[in-house]
């Protein structure tokens, strides 16, 4: 039999229960379902999983501003005979 110190009791003595979804009681189909309210965070895979993504965006407007610069010119002329400058456009734009 152990012997308990005085003053020290467990959380369970105290009829503290697991803080958050951990300690309630639920059904294998929900734990299976939602797995995110029962692992505990995996630092990282969550550093890598924001690196990737902020990397991801980061290329997206990377692409879209060299398009955006890149889009061609072409000297247009007018009715009254004036020639300037236009970009290309498509019918979408």
């Amino acid at each position: 039999m152990m012997v308990k110190e005085a003053g020290k009791e467990s959380a369970e003595e105290k009829g503290f229960r697991t803080p958050g979804l951990r300690g309630a009681q639920t059904t294998t189909l929900f734990r299976a379902v939602n797995p995110e309210l029962f692992i505990k965070p995996n630092k990282p895979v969550m550093v890598f999983g924001l690196v990737a993504i902020t990397l991801s965006v980061g290329y997206l407007g990377y692409l879209h501003a060299v398009k955006e610069n890149d889009q061609q010119l072409y000297e247009a002329i007018d009715s009254q005979g004036q020639r300037y400058m236009k970009r290309k456009t498509s019918k979408w734009d």
